[in-house]
């Protein structure tokens, strides 16, 4: 495949092109009667986010989910509402029929007990499929990333990299590239560029880790993608120093594929941040709805830092997901206070950190 991301860009620039949100959950949102709203109108969150200047919504799909639930067809349907509000598509396939992260990549049952050939036909055959059915209803993806957070591989055991007889990266670089070629099949007058997406936004040294050993094995891509918490991923700090370094070493642009910050530490129940000791830089960007807008200041800043123009930009994970609706039948809402809406759906001052630059 040919990869045109990063060669396209004027490097003389440093604004962020690619302003976005995972907004995946929203159909089953709706579906519970939760709404949002900004000044006192209610709007479909598409429509809010593309006012505030977001260029791209993020959308996961799952293989064989429970019907609403990530699938395609629920995907479809926001890809189309995005679209009519004038932005773009990235597209998460996790290759599974559940969450699929770091710690987690569960190969679907149909796929399994096939060897690393039969696998990757499986996902060529299924990738095609998937941006085919985009592009056929009028919504083509922009980017597609080939795995969720596949630090540690995807398709496991297949696709493993860290197995007890050592690492194995030749086996999970083959699927990525059956991936990456399903999708350009898909699409083949316009695909979609390729982005790799690890969990290592605060960490120079996995991330340098894995990035050399794909492209010692030959995978293209055109973007790296990293997810970036700071109560998980590190400090400011961390993440400028992964990225510049990122920047030099590759030439490649990068995505902050998933982030986030809370603006309260009040309770809507169970969070993953729930003290301010988990965020390193509290006394500057305090989890306060001023707070959160401040956080997201300083990462437009440093991802305009960023060298040669390579920060190309970042997505916010779920802003929309209000307590609710459960991630999974044993957990529940567990970013109710990362939201950029408070618990009645209204609209933070954190959305303005889609804006487009100045010119």
């Amino acid at each position: 495949m040919t990869t045109t991301a990063s060669a396209s860009r004027d490097f003389s620039e440093s604004s962020i092109e690619i302003r976005g949100a995972d907004i995946s959950f929203t159909l089953q949102e709706e579906a519970i009667g939760r709404s949002v709203s900004m000044d006192g109108k209610t709007q479909p969150i598409e429509q809010i986010l593309s006012q505030h200047g977001a260029s791209h919504v993020r959308l996961r799909v799952w293989v064989d989910p429970a019907a609403g639930t990530s699938d395609l067809e629920s995907a479809l349907v926001l890809a189309a509402r995005a679209h009519k509000a004038g932005m773009k598509l990235l597209l998460d396939l996790h290759y599974s029929d559940t969450w699929a992260d770091r710690t987690y990549q569960r190969t679907p049952p149909a796929w399994r007990g096939q060897d690393v050939g039969e696998l990757a036909s499986s996902v060529e055959s299924y990738t095609e499929d998937v941006i085919a059915a985009f592009a056929a209803q009028g919504t083509p993806v922009d980017i597609v990333q080939i795995g969720n957070e596949v630090t540690l591989g995807m398709l496991w055991p297949v696709g493993e990299i860290y197995r007890q007889d050592g690492e194995h990266w030749a086996d999970f670089a083959r699927l990525v590239k059956a991936g990456a070629s399903g999708a350009a099949q898909g699409n083949p007058s316009a695909p979609p560029a390729v982005m790799i997406h690890t969990d290592t936004g605060g960490d120079v040294g996995m991330s340098t880790y894995f990035f050399d050993r794909m492209l010692a094995h030959q995978v293209e891509f055109d973007y790296i993608g990293l997810t970036y918490y700071p109560f998980w991923q590190g400090s400011s700090t961390d993440l400028e120093h992964n990225l510049h370094t990122l920047a030099d070493r590759y030439g490649k642009d990068i995505i902050i594929a998933e982030t986030a910050y809370p603006w309260t530490l009040s309770n809507s129940g169970p969070s993953v941040v729930e003290t301010a000791q988990a965020l390193p830089h509290a006394s500057e960007h305090p989890p306060t709805p001023a707070g959160q807008a401040a956080f997201f200041e300083s990462l437009r800043r440093i991802l305009r830092d960023v060298p040669h123009g390579h920060g190309a930009g970042f997505f916010v994970w779920e802003p929309g997901w209000l307590p609710g609706v459960n991630a999974t039948a044993e957990v529940g809402t567990t970013h109710g206070n990362l939201t950029l809406f408070d618990w009645e759906g209204r609209g933070l001052p954190a959305l303005a950190a889609f804006r487009r630059d100045s010119p």
